[in-house]
């Protein structure tokens, strides 16, 4: 399946900044049954984009606007194919937890087996597993290893409510677990604390997710996504997404990996002078069976619209300026 992929993020400041220093990760991965075909960004005031990865193997791009402006915008476009992916399953033979032992020995796992900025063990955590009747670490080796993380991802998709804007992308976990509601960044966070500490890796994805009509998917639509992966014996990392109840498959467009949210936000800056700033995010995923051609949907009448309203504003607010 052939996904168009174009994700506006703009940043509105109440007074002209001098300068804005801004790095993304919004350039899907090519590799696995995943290949990101074309990628490009365009930033509004216009500023040389430079791009690297970072040692996940995420793209990374960064730019610098050096000069007094009052709004930024920023549009990726993605191009990717995504092959279908077969339902997972454990190889037979070798006891799955002592390969899994064994694998864990030879490779380098030690971050996504650890607690991280927001995925961690905290006492709400240990009541909301007990809560769940999910097994101990050691209870939980005499389990397959492939059905007890789908047991979790179940568990927390039935224990949390989604409810939009009920937490912040920085909120704590245990917001979430205490109110037992949030955002995909929450139940994908809950659920790396949950499977880390049974003993298998466990690491975040960020990216879209394409919404199937008629498909029964409660995370919104216009925004990014958040899901998991496990690394488990045999099939190696298997996308979960609890937020759905889940396995990741076609309709899942990875992004980045990393420890949790603070390693792979789609944005990340800062900028220079005394003003607050309003962001606004919207996302567009549209799929065909073939690549779309070259500026396919560039002029669709909501977004050219939006578009042209930020360059009006953004030629209001340079002329402003220099009459100051």
């Amino acid at each position: 399946m052939f996904y168009f992929i174009r994700h506006l993020t703009r940043f509105r400041y109440s007074a002209p900044v001098s300068e804005s220093v801004m790095e993304l990760r919004m350039q899907p991965r090519s590799e696995g049954r995943q290949r990101c075909l074309a990628f490009q960004v365009t930033v509004t005031p216009r500023a040389r984009v430079l791009s690297h990865r970072d040692y996940l193997g995420n793209a990374v791009h960064h730019f610098d606007v050096p000069s007094a402006h009052r709004h930024l915008m920023i549009v990726a476009e993605s191009t990717v194919d995504v092959a279908p992916v077969p339902p997972p399953a454990l190889e037979t033979g070798e006891d799955a937890w002592s390969r899994l032992d064994r694998e864990l020995a030879e490779g380098d796992f030690w971050e996504m087996l650890s607690a991280s900025q927001f995925a961690h063990w905290t006492e709400q955590m240990g009541q909301f597993a007990a809560d769940l009747n999910l097994p101990s670490p050691r209870e939980a080796r005499s389990r397959d290893p492939l059905e007890l993380v789908l047991q979790v991802n179940s568990a927390v998709y039935g224990a949390i409510s989604y409810v939009p804007k009920s937490t912040r992308v920085d909120s704590p976990v245990d917001e979430a677990l205490r109110n037992r509601q949030g955002v995909c960044q929450d139940y994908s966070h809950i659920m790396l604390a949950l499977v880390r500490r049974l003993g298998i890796p466990c690491r975040y994805v960020s990216g879209y997710l394409f919404h199937r009509a008629g498909s029964n998917v409660r995370s919104s639509e216009g925004a990014t996504h958040a899901w998991v992966e496990v690394f488990l014996p045999g099939p190696g990392w298997v996308g979960l997404d609890p937020t759905n109840n889940v396995v990741a498959g076609e309709s899942h467009v990875r992004t980045a990996v990393g420890r949790d949210y603070a390693d792979v936000p789609p944005t990340r800056g800062v900028f220079k002078g005394e003003a607050s700033s309003e962001l606004t995010v919207a996302v567009r995923v549209t799929h065909a069976d073939s690549p779309p051609p070259p500026e396919t949907e560039m002029e669709s009448d909501d977004w050219s619209e939006v578009l042209h309203n930020d360059s009006a504003e953004m030629d209001r607010a340079a002329a402003e300026q220099q009459q100051q």
